[in-house]
């Protein structure tokens, strides 16, 4: 079996986030969704659980922090530019918010960073291993 990640996140309106997490790309695995978690597949390896507070609190005493916060920043792979702007411009109109931090252009990697309505920050990057910098 691959080894797989399961980014649990503690969201206010589950139906809402849903919503926003399948404009930018995600789907559904209704196997492991109910009224109280949803989890939603970004790849074969990559889940993210959306958890309501009350089920999130089941898992720890931990207080939820504020949507203004950031404990974490989560950051995807794109094959191209055009592709972050896509991400970026999804969040932005299905109740998230594009852009949260400046624009990172490298040239040989772009990224833009996005909240969830719940103000968890996904980064959404595409570099170019080839274009890296040697340092010589």
């Amino acid at each position: 079996m691959p080894r797989m990640i399961f980014v649990n996140l503690p969201v206010a309106d589950l139906a809402a986030s849903m919503k926003f997490y399948e404009a930018l790309g995600f789907h559904n695995n209704p196997h492991f969704t109910d009224a109280t978690a949803a989890c939603m597949v970004w790849s074969d390896t990559i889940h993210v659980m959306l958890l309501t507070h009350e089920k999130w609190k089941s898992f720890t005493t931990r207080p939820i922090p504020p949507n203004t916060s950031s404990e974490v920043s989560n950051a995807l792979s794109f094959d191209d530019r055009d592709a972050v702007d896509a991400f970026n411009a999804a969040a932005a109109a299905n109740g998230g918010t594009g852009d949260i931090n400046p624009i990172q252009d490298l040239g040989f990697m772009y990224g833009r960073d996005v909240a969830d309505p719940d103000g968890h920050v996904w980064g959404a990057f595409w570099m170019d291993p080839a274009a890296i910098p040697t340092g010589e």
